[in-house]
């Protein structure tokens, strides 16, 4: 068991915080975490819990986006023929869709273009450009893409097409020849930290008073934004925490028959409450599932589709896809811990094996980050060459460590939490001992030793109630910036144990012997850990996050184990 944990520093001033929760109408455990989260004083928690559209900012802050939008519409009045090319993460399809469905709206043509991450790979590809080149188009839209297509651009220039980048990916020392460009990685915005799909639905607001006829209602196309925004992890703070709050309520009564259809095929109810883990841990990687086993474009139609019968065909056939991402991703995070096993002393892991699958290494090496707490690139052999991606941990910067290495590779790109490489098989080595060498001469020999789990506070299960839980629940989304609370319980006893979900996860019945309370606590994935421990009948303390669940039209309440610590 981890012994390793803390309290958060807690908030001292309790005259204060009783006040502020009597007039805000919270509880004092809500109003603690808030406190604790520079939260502090009614208006502030109102913007919080409440952030409405009015609080984004105006369109003018955001650079290049409205010279982008007026290119855009003159294209649109001449007539130009346009396609929008998006990346085959949940991310890219999102953007895209959002850039489909308000031309749609405004009945004004457009073709999307999804590349194969196995043919393609990410980013623009010269072949696709000349096909499209050769099929008239005129107006090359980039989404969640393009910031480092330097040559690619330029041959789409050359072609004689315009072209109009989106991105939110960190840029190059050079930036390309797009006629206009719009991230916010590039200069000082609102939110530098947008996704995709958060730069393209700013985009199509912008376009929305440029061209004819009254503006439409893009509060519409808001669930789009939150489905990829969640997924692609970035900071939940700012512009995007106003973004996916708005767009996941959304989402919950969403017209799109293609997202009604993916609901059920994740045993969701039509109208049930969609919180940023439904999102993370049913909905986007279902999504992702297409990309990394077949196309993208199917995850695309899903999304887009009316009809009912063939919604439910798409989702059901990516329901099996990720199915099988599953076992895929299991076998590969096995073969990587073993191959692991010697390797306790470097600061960061290149692990290769060549038959690894190129679209499943991504989130085998989330697994593997969360298991050996070292920023991992996983490997695969395609053709000639090796390509591979990698997970980091809070405060590493993969993508500064990558610029280390940049000598070894044939290109890289991405995220300060998630990147893509390619190298030449005989700089394999080299590569190992870089990236290990740079992440420890940067971070330290600390960043071996697991830092302890912080929790939020000490939390009794007799004030574990439906009115704190639904406070709790306002304090959604969740995610990088605005964590997930974690409490600490006081000593239980475990009066039941159970394995169950094919051996992976842990069943265990709570009671606090102070007040005679017993709760249910699940502890995903965790069953291997405790395999070996005789917890029924022990006393213990676990790090949680409670919640309320229905079962068979049965309410209760609920924890999910962090971690089980020794009482």
């Amino acid at each position: 068991m981890q012994t390793n944990w803390k309290l958060r520093d807690q908030p001292d001033n309790t005259d204060r915080i009783r006040r502020i929760a009597e007039q805000s109408g919270l509880t004092m455990t809500t109003t603690s975490l808030l406190y604790q989260r520079g939260v502090r004083d009614p208006e502030h928690i109102d913007k919080f819990l409440n952030p409405g559209l009015r609080y984004l900012s105006p369109l003018e802050a955001w650079p290049g986006l409205l010279d982008a939008a007026e290119l855009l519409a003159t294209n649109i009045a001449q007539k130009k023929r346009i396609t929008v090319w998006g990346d085959y993460d949940v991310d890219g399809v999102t953007a895209t869709a959002v850039v489909l469905d308000f031309f749609a709206c405004k009945k004004v043509p457009i073709k999307a273009l999804i590349p194969s991450r196995f043919e393609h790979g990410y980013g623009l590809d010269r072949d696709e450009i000349s096909s499209l080149a050769r099929q008239g188009v005129n107006v090359l839209l980039t989404v969640d893409c393009g910031i480092s297509d330097i040559e690619n651009i330029a041959y789409a220039k050359e072609q004689g097409m315009t072209v109009i980048l989106t991105d939110h990916h960190l840029p190059g020392p050079e930036l390309p020849l797009a006629d206009a460009i719009v991230n916010p990685k590039i200069s000082p915005c609102p939110c530098p930290d947008l996704a995709g799909v958060g730069v393209a639905f700013l985009l199509m607001a912008a376009l929305n008073h440029k061209l004819p006829g009254p503006p439409l209602d893009i509060r519409t196309l808001l669930d789009l934004v939150a489905l990829g925004t969640i997924a692609d992890v970035v900071p939940l703070t700012g512009e995007n925490r106003t973004l996916v709050k708005n767009g996941l309520l959304v989402l919950k009564d969403s017209r799109r028959t293609g997202l009604q259809a993916l609901k059920k095929a994740c045993s969701l109810e039509p109208d049930a409450a969609i919180g940023s883990g439904i999102v993370g841990f049913s909905l986007a990687p279902r999504i992702n599932a297409a990309g990394r086993l077949s196309t993208a474009t199917l995850a695309l139609d899903m999304i887009m589709e009316q009809d009912q019968i063939v919604a439910t065909r798409l989702a059901n056939k990516i329901n099996r896809l990720n199915s099988e991402r599953k076992t895929i991703e299991q076998a590969i995070v096995t073969q990587a811990i073993d191959q692991s096993q010697n390797m306790e002393h470097l600061a960061g892991l290149v692990l290769f094996n060549p038959h690894w699958h190129q679209g499943v290494i991504g989130i085998a090496a989330s697994r593997i980050v969360e298991q050996r707490h070292r920023p991992t690139v996983l490997l695969t052999q395609h053709g000639e060459i090796l390509k591979g991606s990698g997970r980091s941990l809070p405060g590493v910067h993969l993508y500064n460590c990558l610029k280390e290495c940049a000598d070894l590779l044939l290109g890289f790109g991405g995220h300060p939490m998630a990147a893509g490489v390619s190298l030449e098989p005989e700089n394999l080595v080299a590569f190992q001992d870089r990236f290990a060498a740079v992440i420890k001469r940067q971070y330290g020999q600390s960043l071996l030793e697991q830092a302890p789990l912080l929790l939020d506070a000490e939390l009794e299960f007799k004030n574990i109630t439906p009115t704190l839980l639904t406070e709790l629940d306002y304090l959604q989304p969740f995610g990088p910036g605005c964590p997930r609370p974690v409490f600490l319980s006081p000593p239980v006893t475990v009066t039941k144990e159970k394995i169950f979900g094919q051996d992976k996860h842990l069943a265990l019945d709570l009671k606090d012997s102070n007040t005679n309370i017993t709760l249910r606590a699940l502890a995903w994935r965790q069953a291997e850990r405790y395999r070996d421990h005789a917890l029924r009948g022990s006393t213990l303390r676990v790090a949680f996050t409670p919640k309320i669940t229905l079962y068979r039209g049965l309410v209760s309440i609920e924890l999910t184990i962090q971690e089980i610590f020794p009482a």
